[in-house]
């Protein structure tokens, strides 16, 4: 039996490569968070109180703008809206009798990637196999800015936008391999890619927030997988 220890311990390291990619895109907003004018320490709490890179960024933007805390605020809420879709997700992957607290801790963690590792997980979610991806995930993006802020302009503006590659190179490794023993999901990631890609180009489209958009992909995606394709209860908790 797996015990909360050796959970935590599975997901530090299944967190590891999320670690690293966090810590070269987060380097890049440090490096952009201080030629805007904000602080290192005001960078630094962003990255730790909000973990959302297209919100981060965004806001970034906004910041040095001098927009509206409300234009702000709605635009954190558009962006980031996905997370209420990951979150409900998970809810029904986690055992009926975890605790508002664990539910409360989880949901602040949740990002695109960690919920990559958490809904792959078979069976059952343990939140502290959560807590284990976070713990390495959230260092990393502190961490990343951290050291970005503080290298201000040492390298180069290309070096400092070819590390935003690193992003890619993560999501590859949290959706590969799941999708290698499934051709359903792996049929789904590349409509998924395909469909994206199809929002960025045609006009019209390709304005809508990224967090709208992939709103709209989860529900029409998802929600035709899972009506075509279900998964029986006792297939999903083995």
């Amino acid at each position: 039996m797996n015990t909360k220890g050796a959970l935590w311990r599975k997901g530090a390291k299944d967190g590891l490569p999320i670690a690293f990619g966090y810590l070269a895109v987060a380097f890049s907003f440090g490096i952009l968070a201080a030629k805007a004018g904000i602080t290192s320490v005001e960078a630094v709490l962003m990255s730790l109180i909000n973990l959302t890179s297209a919100g981060q960024f965004a806001g970034l933007t906004l910041i040095a703008a001098s927009a509206h805390l409300v234009e702000i605020a709605v635009t954190q809420l558009i962006i980031n809206s996905r997370y209420f879709l990951m979150s409900a997700a998970l809810s029904q992957k986690i055992d009926t009798q975890t605790s508002l607290v664990h539910r409360m801790i989880m949901a602040f963690g949740i990002t695109d990637e960690v919920f990559g590792l958490s809904i792959s997980v078979k069976g059952k979610l343990s939140p502290f196999y959560t807590y284990g991806v976070m713990s390495v995930a959230i260092p990393g993006w502190t961490l990343g800015t951290f050291l970005g802020a503080y290298s201000g302009d040492v390298l180069p503006a290309n070096v400092v936008s070819a590390l935003s590659i690193a992003l890619y190179g993560m999501l590859l490794a949290v959706i590969i391999p799941p999708a290698k023993g499934n051709n359903i999901l792996a049929v789904l990631i590349l409509l998924s890619m395909i469909a994206s890609f199809f929002f960025s180009v045609v006009p019209g489209l390709k304005s809508i927030s990224s967090g709208v958009k992939i709103i709209v992909l989860t529900f029409v995606i998802a929600g035709t997988a899972a009506y075509l394709f279900p998964i029986k209860g006792d297939v999903a908790n083995e």
